[in-house]
């Protein structure tokens, strides 16, 4: 790598930074994590030390980060600042996080730091090849009460790193010469430039700039103890959709500031307790949880040994005990000598209709699941009393409708009929009348003999439907109603009386 600076400040040991990034630049980049964006794999990595805007956040100590807290290395943005990249008012955020863009004096937490040469550390949880770094810092006199913008910045990077369009070590620290003309608090940005994606990461770093040596750094006891993981975890609460975790409190000389909750091998919270619920999971599935604890000084231990503990079962919903409302409105339309077409209001039902039920004279003919029902094979000039049953889906049942009488239409007389059969009129072999909507036809000379009771006449139509008469004889074909069923005789019969005797079949 190539190391560019500011030459207003001065850069101390100048080969030996020289040397530095020659070697940085031939470090071999781990295996990065795939992501995609323009068709290759992306970058993730954040500043570590002085510890960023975003890390500060991830450990806690700045709160209402949004969603960047669970992955400060996400801060990806348009690339080659400061031409392009993110609007201004959105360079913290790099358009994306606007948690990250609410700028006032005290909205953040400062880092101490002292002008002249620090170093900047690059935590990469993907490196990528890399076109360079670029550090900017604030103008003297800017109003840290607006967002960052660009006029805010100072026109020129104070340090900037060549990356050679080579993936970095997984860490990269740069040796950089921080102004020393100014004091107070300080807005560094950090861009890391990617090489192949138009991308870079942005990272803001709130300072408070001191010079002269005056920052007084915390004291560290001796020897320092770094954080212990959480010896002892476990499940102390679950629900459907939730699970409280809780473990044993970590020690550290600097203090425990945060633990980082990790479900399934992802961070999904932080807590500054002992105990953390997590929420929005699947009912009666199983999760594996590890803790971490994080010290005031950013050292984090290693995770706590998992805990698998499962969700609740969903309960078992409540039966359906509730009827669909009863069926409105049935009407009849389109009603033919053999046919009448039926339609009424839909039933309402929590659950849903799943069908209806039609009866016909209070027997059960057909189901359906839409509004409407056709039946067929009818006698013509006869009454008909239709109702209506919504049932749902557990086999609960409406009321029925109200009743609705539906009479076919009277069968139209064969041609060559002679009339309505007349009790006074003579009749001769071979003349046809009709009587209550059947055609009849004269088989000798007869005078006064009902068609439907006498053998002498007999139906033209073999579809005709008689109703049954005792003293009436019938042929093999012949239809007759009784009590409501059609039956059909098998042969010559008289007497012999339907849905009793072997003569007759049922139809209908």
């Amino acid at each position: 790598m190539n190391v560019t600076q500011s030459t207003a400040w001065g850069l101390p040991a100048y080969g030996r930074l020289l040397k530095l990034a020659a070697a940085a630049s031939f470090i071999a980049a781990a295996v990065a994590c795939m992501l995609v964006f323009a068709g290759k794999a992306s970058a993730h990595g954040y500043i570590s030390s002085p510890a960023s805007r975003t890390l500060l956040c991830q450990q806690g100590a700045n709160k209402n980060c949004g969603a960047i807290q669970y992955e400060p290395q996400s801060v990806e943005g348009v690339g080659h600042f400061p031409e392009s990249g993110p609007a201004d008012g959105q360079i913290a955020g790099a358009g994306k996080y606007a948690e990250l863009d609410a700028q006032t004096a005290d909205r953040w937490k400062k880092v101490d730091l002292q002008g002249g040469v620090n170093t900047f550390t690059w935590t990469f949880t993907a490196n990528h090849a890399t076109e360079g770094w670029k550090y900017y810092i604030t103008k003297k006199g800017w109003d840290p009460n607006k967002p960052l913008t660009r006029d805010q910045l100072e026109t020129k990077p104070f340090c900037t790193v060549d990356g050679g369009n080579v993936k970095p070590a997984m860490t990269v620290t740069h040796t950089c010469n921080v102004p020393t003309d100014r004091t107070g608090y300080y807005i560094i940005l950090g861009v890391w430039e990617i090489g192949d994606t138009g991308n870079a990461f942005y990272q803001a770093i709130d300072v408070n700039l001191t010079q002269g040596g005056t920052a007084t750094p915390d004291p560290e006891p001796d020897p320092v103890v770094l954080p212990d993981f959480p010896s002892s975890v476990w499940c102390s609460g679950h629900s459907e959709n939730s699970i409280t975790m809780s473990w044993a409190a970590s020690t550290a000389s600097a203090g425990i500031n945060n633990y980082e909750i990790s479900r399934d091998g992802k961070v999904v919270g932080t807590s500054t307790g002992t105990s953390y619920t997590d929420t929005g999971l699947q009912a009666g599935s199983t999760y594996s949880y590890t803790i971490t604890a994080v010290d005031r000084k950013g050292n984090r231990s290693a995770a706590s040994a998992p805990v698998t503990t499962s969700t609740l079962p969903a309960a078992a919903p409540a039966p359906d005990t509730a009827a669909p409302s009863r069926p409105a409105g049935l009407t009849a339309s389109n009603v033919t000598e053999t046919a009448v077409s039926l339609k009424w209001t839909a039933s309402t039902d929590h659950a849903g209709v799943q069908k209806y039920e039609v009866y016909r004279d209070g027997k059960l003919i057909g189901s359906t699941a839409s509004t409407g029902y056709s039946d067929s094979g009818l006698s013509a000039s006869t009454s008909y009393v239709y109702t209506v049953i919504a049932l749902d889906a557990a086999a609960n049942r409406s009321d029925s409708s109200a009743p609705l009488t539906v009479t076919t239409k009277a069968a139209a007389p064969p041609a060559g009929t002679t009339g309505t059969w007349d009790g006074t009129r003579i009749y001769l072999a071979g003349d046809t009348v009709t009587y209550n909507g059947i055609a009849y036809k004269a088989g000798w000379w007869t005078q006064g003999e009902r068609p439907d009771i006498s053998d002498v006449w007999t139906p033209v139509s073999s579809s005709a439907v008689q109703a049954w008469n005792s003293s009436k004889a019938y042929n093999g074909g012949d239809k007759v109603i009784y009590q409501g069923h059609t039956y059909a005789a098998k042969w010559w019969t008289k007497g012999e009386i339907p849905g009793q005797a072997g003569v007759w079949t049922l139809i209908g």
